[in-house]
């Protein structure tokens, strides 16, 4: 996807996220974040887009600590979605403004603001579904840019946070067959080859034959890699060892 395209759906998604929210019991339980309430998770993903913003606004070259922005969060937990829908003009207008090749820090091996757009979209999408979960909502996607949402978390997964120090766990030459079932993606944007290394892991777009494969709906697929959904998942049909999938999980909870 091109940049703007990537800040459009961020924008979308955050709308939908704030309009899920809004009149939902704040102490609503998120299943899929242990721990978290919807008033937690959607301070979270408010204060993370705010973070973005100043990150991209200052072209920051180091982390910026997001705990001393102002963030103007609500006192009441009610408030939380119209202040969540009102931090998405001044992300995508900081993103539009510094274009996709404006150099910024990012914690992952790729640098510049469209790796913030990409990511945006990707972190509001999978939390929308989270908030979706826990109200009783089935989640959609459109499928090119949940097999997006596929690539960036292989991709990021690599070097950035917990799953990057855990990668070492899972068994070398293991592999991991996921297979899009929606119309249109191909084999080259809706088919992934994960293999196991002795520190990490490889991955590739295309058919082949996997250790464990699974088949579904890319949005599906998105919220299996993020642990939203387990491997016997009414969506998703599987062939071969579950268990190298729920090892797979496991090093990749976020």
């Amino acid at each position: 996807m091109e940049h703007e395209e990537y800040c459009a759906r961020a924008g979308a998604e955050i709308m939908r996220l704030a309009a899920i929210t809004e009149g939902a019991a704040p102490q609503t339980p998120v299943p899929t974040c242990p721990g978290w309430d919807l008033a937690q998770l959607v301070k979270h993903t408010g204060v993370v887009h705010r973070w973005a913003t100043a990150t991209v606004v200052t072209r920051a070259t180091d982390r910026l600590d997001s705990t001393t922005l102002d963030v103007g969060l609500p006192e009441s937990p009610a408030g939380y979605p119209t202040w969540l829908a009102a931090g998405s003009a001044p992300l995508l207008a900081a993103l539009r403004e510094a274009g996709p090749d404006a150099p910024v820090w990012s914690w992952a091996a790729s640098t510049g603001s469209r790796w913030w757009a990409r990511r945006m979209l990707h972190e509001t999408a999978v939390h929308r579904a989270d908030a979706e979960l826990s109200l009783g909502i089935e989640p959609d996607f459109s499928p090119a840019a949940a097999a997006d949402g596929v690539d960036e978390l292989l991709t990021n997964a690599l070097v950035g946070g917990r799953p990057s120090r855990r990668l070492g766990e899972l068994p070398a030459g293991e592999t991991i067959h996921l297979h899009a079932t929606d119309d249109g993606l191909g084999s080259e944007g809706g088919e992934w080859l994960i293999t196991f290394g002795g520190d990490g892991y490889a991955w590739s777009h295309g058919h082949a034959k996997g250790s464990v494969a699974v088949r579904g709906p890319a949005g599906r697929l998105l919220l299996l890699v993020y642990g939203r959904v387990r491997p016997d998942d009414e969506h998703l049909q599987v062939f071969g060892d579950p268990g190298l999938l729920a090892a797979w999980q496991d090093v990749m909870s976020l």
